[in-house]
């Protein structure tokens, strides 16, 4: 934890207030004095290092992304979050002023979601190992495709690749614009699909990123 903390540049006290623990006990992390922390420690830990590089222009992840060859990705992606805990789609669908246009008779939740900006991804993602990061740390997620004219590109290419996510969100068309081929291809595969109405693609992120699950 240390040698992540350090090469991120974040102080031991600020490690701390992000994990919502003392100074002590991150100090007892890296010292070895208490055990290594569980999974859900872990998953904090990473998603504070890179939340917290984000607020400083995300210099030291973007070096990490360059060197991992993971660039292609970032290029498409707008933005990305886990969430603490699990999320009816149903609250989630209401925040992004969303519009049913498949709603499965089951409930679901997600863990996060992804939003992707659709022109770059068929630009710059070229196989499946790339695609699969999309899903972050669970499949149970929103991938929200930014950038659609009719829906079916993203929705084709769910139905090539195994992973399928919890709920697709369409953005940046009216639901009268979607074409059948994307709405039947949702009930095939059994996923929610909406298409939000929030006008631009910022204030969905802003709007996105100050909900809180908890």
């Amino acid at each position: 934890m240390r040698k992540w903390r350090e090469y991120f540049g974040i102080k031991q006290s600020d490690l701390a207030r992000l994990l919502g623990v003392s100074a002590s006990v991150v100090s007892d992390y890296e010292s070895g004095r208490r055990r290594s922390p569980g999974s859900l420690v872990i998953k904090r830990f990473i998603i504070s290092l890179i939340e917290e590089d984000e607020k400083r222009g995300g210099k030291v992840f973007k070096t990490l992304a360059k060197m991992a060859g993971i660039q292609p990705f970032l290029n498409s992606v707008v933005d990305m979050r886990e969430f603490p805990i699990p999320v009816g789609i149903e609250p989630f669908v209401e925040l992004i002023e969303g519009t049913w246009l498949y709603k499965p008779p089951r409930k679901f939740t997600i863990n996060g979601y992804t939003i992707i900006d659709s022109y770059a991804a068929i630009k710059n993602l070229s196989g499946s190992s790339e695609f699969i990061l999309l899903f972050g740390s669970s499949t149970e997620r929103a991938l929200i495709f930014t950038k659609v004219s009719e829906g079916k590109s993203p929705m084709v290419a769910l139905k090539v690749f195994d992973l399928k996510p919890n709920l697709v969100v369409l953005h940046g068309l009216k639901p009268e614009s979607v074409h059948d081929l994307a709405i039947k291809l949702a009930e095939i595969m059994g996923i929610p699909l909406v298409v939000s109405e929030i006008p631009d693609i910022t204030t969905l992120a802003q709007k996105l990123r100050k909900f809180s699950p908890l």
